[in-house]
C-alpha cells in the first residue's frame, strides 16, 4: 500500500510539473508571437513615441494585435466558456513589450522609457471580454466590442500623449516635445520611405482626421475580429487539437 501511494504522489508530481512547463511554453508563445507580429507588421507606430500620429498609430496596431486574442478567444469561449483570452493575451503582450522596450530600448539602445512606452491596450481588451460576457454573442461582442476596441484606443492612451504635445522653443523654432526628442535621438527608418515628413509627426495628431480614423478603426477592428474567431474556431475543430 505504503508503495503504491509513493507512485501516486510521484505521478501526481510529474503531473504537475509537465503541467507548469506546457503552461509557461504556451505563455511565451503566445506573447512571443504577439510581439513578432506587432514588431513585423507595425514596428516603429508601437515603438516610439513620436510615431504616435494621428492615422496610422490608431489604425494599423490596434487592427494587428487583436488578431491573436480574438482567435484564441474562439478556442477558449468554445471550450470552456471563458471570456478572458483578450485580456490574458494583451496582458501578456503587455508585459513582455515593457520588459522588452526596458532591455533592448533602454538599456542597450539608450533611449529613456518615456519615448519608448507601449501603447495601451488592457481597458479595450477588457471591453471585448465584458461585452462577450454579457452579449454571450461572437456576432454582438465583434459589432460592440471589437468596434470599440478600435474606437477607444486614442483616449486610453491620451493621458501619455498628451505630456508630447506640449509646445518649446528650440533654436528659435516653435517644436512640440515630441519633435525634439525627434531630433535628438535619431534612428533608421524601415524603411525610410514609409514615413510621410510633415504630415504623419505627432505635430498633427489630434486634428479633424482623428476622429475618423477612430472610427474606421472600430469598422476594421470588427472585420478583424471575425476574421480571427473564424480561424480560431476552424483551428480549434481541428482533429489534432481536438485530442490535446
Amino acid at each position: 500500500m505504503a508503495a503504491s501511494q509513493d507512485r501516486l504522489r510521484l505521478a501526481r508530481y510529474y503531473e504537475r510539473t509537465v503541467d507548469v512547463m506546457l503552461l509557461t511554453l504556451i505563455i511565451f508563445a503566445v506573447a512571443g508571437a504577439t510581439i513578432f507580429v506587432m514588431s513585423v507588421t507595425i514596428g516603429d507606430w508601437e515603438f516610439w513615441a513620436d510615431w504616435k500620429d494621428r492615422r496610422y498609430w490608431p489604425l494599423a496596431p490596434v487592427a494587428a494585435l487583436l488578431v491573436f486574442p480574438a482567435g484564441i478567444s474562439a478556442a477558449f469561449w468554445q471550450r470552456f466558456r471563458l471570456p478572458i483570452s483578450c485580456t490574458a493575451v494583451v496582458l501578456l503582450y503587455t508585459v513582455f513589450r515593457w520588459v522588452s522596450s526596458y532591455i533592448n530600448f533602454h538599456l542597450f539602445g539608450g533611449y529613456p522609457m518615456s519615448f519608448v512606452w507601449p501603447s495601451v491596450f488592457i481597458p479595450l481588451a477588457i471591453v471585448i471580454d465584458c461585452s462577450l460576457v454579457i452579449t454571450r454573442s461572437v456576432f454582438l461582442t465583434g459589432l460592440g466590442g471589437a468596434f470599440l476596441w478600435g474606437l477607444l484606443v486614442y483616449p486610453a492612451n491620451w493621458p501619455l500623449l498628451a505630456a508630447f504635445h506640449e509646445p518649446l522653443t528650440y533654436n528659435g523654432e516653435m517644436l512640440t516635445t515630441a519633435d525634439l526628442m525627434g531630433f535628438q535621438y535619431i534612428r533608421t527608418g524601415l524603411p525610410e520611405y514609409v514615413r510621410v515628413v510633415e504630415r504623419s509627426v505627432l505635430r498633427t495628431f489630434g486634428d479633424a482626421v482623428t476622429p475618423l480614423t477612430a472610427v474606421f478603426a472600430g469598422f476594421v477592428c470588427t472585420l478583424v475580429f471575425y476574421v480571427s474567431w473564424i480561424a480560431g474556431s476552424l483551428l480549434n475543430n481541428q482533429a489534432w487539437v481536438k485530442k490535446v
